[in-house]
């Protein structure tokens, strides 16, 4: 479906908007009468150690094909960035296996030189949270970052778009779906420049260019979209 500044949302999407918008609300209305972070239960004290995987060994939901992982950096390694620490999304092997052998994928493969090494996952995308708990920040990272490789613009905005989650961390795999919903344009957004980086690099393996870590960012601001 093409969007565009000048498309007016139709009705059933603005209905929708509004629905994930209420959902949203409702899950840190929860979150606040119980006096819990969004990380309870998941980093003790919400204070996570630096670089060290929430949970352990990743969130993950193989019945959907996806998975995720909440971690933070020093602040010299990203002196910009003004976060908690953010979530990796992923999706999962069955869930896109098949998929490579459409013309988007052979297509981002050209453009990537991507190594043919089997891996279990592709990497979809990060969400940096504030100290509150808040998503504020949408990103994109090379592939060397996450030791996977990525997917198409259109493929990885269609799983994120579709992306249903359960791995027992209700309260953030309903954050999670929410942001996704809200920030379908910002997500187009940010896949485009990614892409566009990647094809400005004279690399011969982009992606594992060392020079190259974060490829694209966005702020998001929820609260402008719960009032729209």
């Amino acid at each position: 479906m093409q969007r565009g500044p000048g498309r007016r949302p139709a009705n059933g999407e603005r209905a929708a908007h509004r629905a994930v918008g209420q959902r949203l609300l409702r899950i840190y209305g929860d979150l606040a009468a119980r006096g819990e972070h969004l990380l309870h239960g998941l980093i003790p004290d919400h204070r996570p150690v630096q670089w060290q995987h929430y949970p352990d060994d990743d969130a993950i939901d193989a019945d959907h094909g996806y998975q995720w992982f909440y971690h933070s950096h020093a602040p010299q390694d990203r002196p910009d960035a003004r976060e908690h620490g953010h979530f990796h999304l992923f999706a999962r092997r069955p869930l896109w296996s098949r998929r490579l052998r459409s013309r988007a994928e052979r297509a981002f493969a050209a453009l990537t030189c991507a190594p043919r090494e089997p891996v279990a996952t592709r990497h979809l995308l990060g969400i940096g949270l504030d100290e509150r708990g808040l998503p504020v920040s949408l990103f994109t990272v090379n592939s060397w970052v996450t030791g996977d490789l990525m997917l198409s613009a259109p493929t990885t905005a269609g799983l994120l778009a579709a992306m249903r989650l359960d791995t027992g961390h209700r309260a953030i795999d309903g954050v999670l779906e929410c942001v996704m919903a809200l920030c379908a344009a910002e997500i187009d957004e940010l896949l485009a420049a990614r892409d566009a980086v990647l094809a400005k690099s004279r690399a011969p393996h982009v992606l594992e260019d060392r020079s190259l870590d974060v490829l694209s960012e966005l702020p998001i601001q929820l609260d402008g979209k719960l009032r729209g």
